[in-house]
């Protein structure tokens, strides 16, 4: 196996895991960890995977979306926080929007039920989590479903979004950076976020520290759209400020 085939299997695995560890890869390979650890530095040159320490995990872009499921496994305590710290931030808002994904989820999950609110969401997983919820009017978007992320896209899901005024949209994105802003792989995923930005009085980004500096294929919103970033400590509190500057509070839970 030479190595740009060593690299692809990397890659590959990764994207079916979720992550890598240099011992095992050393050991699946037959080559010495520093080998490992080229490949990965490698891959993270291109944009493929990012580093952690004794591994690495694969970057979202424009050929590749981990699944729903996947993100379900993957930082969570990080995202349950962060999904805490977004709820609180509803203040008098009437109506919301959640976006698709599994830290928006937490988010809904997150959102008070002791008074009534309205939340339009593109995620039937959203959806789920408050149909039970007796002081919630929930509006599904409709639209072709999404098996990636069991969300709605496409004309009819940007239509009804775009006949709304919402008080606060919850959004999420695969990738944030501050030269890019806020991006993700599909185009129909990108046109739905792009319309509930500016359906949106008030909006918010809530990920996980391994978003910033990602960056994929379609550019849904500049980071100055955001009133609020929330985040891990993962995110330095420099690389924080960075982006405080461009107009958004940055919080770190």
């Amino acid at each position: 196996m030479d190595t740009e085939e060593r690299r692809r299997g990397i890659l590959d695995t990764a994207r079916q895991n979720g992550s890598v560890e240099v011992n095992a890869l050393a050991a699946r390979f037959a080559v010495a960890k520093e080998t490992i650890r080229r490949d990965l530095t490698t891959l993270e040159e291109h944009g493929l995977v990012r580093r952690t320490h004794g591994g690495a995990y694969p970057v979202e872009s424009a050929g590749f979306e981990t699944t729903l499921a996947m993100r379900t496994t993957r930082h969570v305590p990080q995202k349950s926080r962060i999904a805490v710290a977004a709820a609180d931030l509803l203040g008098d808002a009437e109506t919301v929007f959640v976006d698709e994904g599994f830290t928006p989820q937490l988010v809904a999950e997150a959102l008070p039920r002791d008074r009534p609110l309205t939340v339009v969401t593109a995620s039937l997983a959203v959806a789920t989590v408050l149909a039970d919820a007796e002081r919630i009017a929930v509006l599904l978007l409709g639209g072709r479903v999404r098996g990636q992320t069991l969300a709605t896209v496409d004309h009819w899901a940007t239509r009804m979004l775009a006949g709304f005024v919402i008080d606060l949209a919850y959004i999420g994105a695969n990738g944030i950076s501050r030269e890019y802003g806020l991006t993700t792989p599909d185009p129909a995923v990108a046109e739905v976020k792009a319309q509930a930005v500016r359906s949106a009085r008030r909006c918010v980004f809530a990920g996980v520290h391994t978003k910033f500096g990602a960056v994929s294929f379609c550019r849904f919103a500049e980071v100055g759209d955001l009133e609020a970033v929330i985040t891990d400590t993962g995110l330095s509190s420099a690389e924080a400020q960075r982006y405080s500057l461009l107009g958004p509070q940055v919080i770190r839970v």
